[in-house]
């Protein structure tokens, strides 16, 4: 699965991921910073799963949680800014990603152990005129 899209389309982009992927729990997105992560957190948060709370990025707090009439708890996690695995699990991490709830993570590669074998892995790349692929590079 790889998509072409304009930012202006991010509505339809949060759309089709849901529905192709709505049963993994656990959604990983690798980009650049500017790509567009929390974006798209925030339109399927809001648009896709009925969130009423305020989707913004966690960096400084590291997990939001919202609430869905849909999903029940949804966590929104910014890895950005802790140093290594061992940081990102003293910070309680690992018990959000293991608790069943929908969790979406950014920067992942911070701590790639931890993220669980079935977990949805999105690569989003900048491209040029204000348009971006998002991709699966989840394992076979």
């Amino acid at each position: 699965m790889e998509i072409t899209y304009h930012i202006s389309q991010i509505d339809k982009v949060a759309e089709h991921l849901w529905r192709e992927h709505k049963d993994k729990k656990i959604w990983a997105f690798y980009a650049p910073m500017g790509a567009g992560k929390t974006t798209l957190i925030k339109e399927l948060c809001n648009k896709v799963l009925g969130c009423k709370d305020v989707v913004s990025s966690p960096t400084f707090a590291i997990v939001n949680e919202y609430v869905s009439p849909i999903e029940g708890n949804i966590f929104h996690m910014d890895w950005y800014r802790l140093a290594d695995e061992q940081e990102i699990v003293a910070a309680g991490v690992e018990e959000t990603l293991t608790s069943g709830a929908r969790c979406f993570v950014e920067w992942p590669e911070r701590a790639p152990l931890l993220l669980p074998k079935d977990a949805l892995l999105l690569q989003i790349d900048i491209l040029p005129a204000d348009e971006r692929r998002v991709f699966d590079k989840s394992p076979e």
